[in-house]
């Protein structure tokens, strides 16, 4: 059926929308499920889960189906570890390969480095510290490059961008994205705390960062969380 393959897909798509899309009718389409086995309510919660998974691993790039399972809980999704497993692998949300590690961090360069601010700070509030870091998602065929920021009070993500390319644009993008985010916000002297890689320490994106009056701080070479 054709509203089927659409789901199958993109499984983020809710079945009402996908609905719409086709011109299909939804209770329709319910029925013809029904008639062949499918719980409809499962499928739409299994939706749901999918969604959910996918904002985790956004915040959590790293994480595998256990990890996975235990935030799900967190948020109110009570799914076995099993089917949690299943579900990622439909979503293509994979681990990264342990036996391959692409370099996300270049600090052979010449740019200024700056010192580390937050080594002994207290956070308490949030919009006092962002941190940026750069990580890859290994999917089927290819892995891609993902800029993240973080809000290190609320653990949230505030910023991201996807990219086959390891570039300044990819953490420029997820910079716009949570500087935009947090607008109504006072982020004046935010701490801004990376790596030492080229792509923090360009000119292009210290510039941005001085434009609003960010403090910027990185770690040392090789000690990204110090």
């Amino acid at each position: 059926m054709m509203i089927q393959q659409h789901c199958n897909f993109n499984d983020s798509i809710a079945i009402s929308n996908a609905a719409s899309l086709l011109n299909i009718n939804r209770i329709g389409y319910y029925k013809w499920l029904q008639k062949n086995g499918q719980d409809p309510d499962l499928i739409r919660y299994e939706m749901e889960v999918k969604n959910e998974m996918q904002k985790i691993a956004i915040e959590f790039p790293r994480y595998g189906y256990r990890r996975m399972t235990i935030e799900l809980y967190n948020r109110g999704f009570h799914v076995n570890h099993k089917r949690v497993l299943r579900l990622m692998q439909e979503d293509n949300l994979l681990c990264v390969k342990k036996h391959f590690k692409p370099i996300t961090t270049d600090s052979n360069h010449n740019h200024k480095v700056y010192p580390n601010l937050i080594r002994d700070l207290k956070i308490t509030q949030p919009n006092q510290v962002w941190a940026s870091d750069i990580t890859y998602i290994q999917l089927i065929d290819e892995f891609v490059y993902l800029a993240v920021i973080l809000d290190l009070f609320t653990r949230k993500c505030i910023g991201w961008k996807l990219g086959r390319n390891i570039d300044t644009q990819l953490t420029l993008t997820a910079l716009g994205q949570a500087i935009e985010q947090r607008w109504t916000h006072d982020i004046q002297g935010v701490i801004h705390h990376s790596d030492q890689g080229v792509q923090y320490a360009s000119n292009l994106y210290v510039d941005r960062l001085k434009e609003h009056d960010f403090q910027i701080s990185m770690s040392r070479t090789g000690n990204p969380y110090d």
